[in-house]
């Protein structure tokens, strides 16, 4: 049998990986809302802006679009949702268990007046894109539901 080199970089990579997966489970416990004990998670959410259109890209794979909100006040976003659970298999019957089940809420401050009634979402590929269309004028901003498509 062949001696196999060590690679003491191999094992300071794993136990980061490992320390960053357990500071970010702990960190998502304590900064979910009341009520979500422990089940609070945050999409990765890219934002990017055109001339005309400020575009919201959130990732969303295993959330079912019925389960998605938005809305838009006061130039703030609001995404909220829920990704749930599939078969009803409790804890005990996982190998292993990484993805976050449960509710998400996040609010996004929007820099621009925008247009509310020209807002449109879509969701393709498990990821949320809302268009968001930029004003030059100043209008009361009233709140508004957006229809994912």
């Amino acid at each position: 049998m062949a001696p196999t080199k060590w690679d003491p970089f191999k094992d300071i990579l794993t136990l980061q990986e490992r320390m960053s997966r357990i500071f970010d489970e702990t960190l998502l416990k304590y900064k979910g809302s009341p009520g979500i004990s422990g089940n609070a998670w945050y999409p990765p959410v890219d934002i990017y802006e055109s001339e005309d259109h400020i575009v919201l890209k959130a990732e969303l794979p295993g959330v079912d679009v019925d389960n998605v909100m938005i809305e838009i006040h006061d130039n703030t976003l609001v995404l909220k949702g829920e990704r749930k659970q599939g078969r009803n298999l409790g804890e005990e019957n996982y190998q292993r268990m990484e993805r976050f089940y449960g509710a998400f809420h996040r609010e996004f401050s929007l820099p621009y007046t925008v247009d509310n009634e020209g807002v449109k979402a879509g969701y393709k590929d498990g990821v949320l894109k809302i268009t968001v269309p930029k004003t030059r004028e100043e209008k009361k901003q009233g709140k508004i539901k957006v229809h994912v498509q």
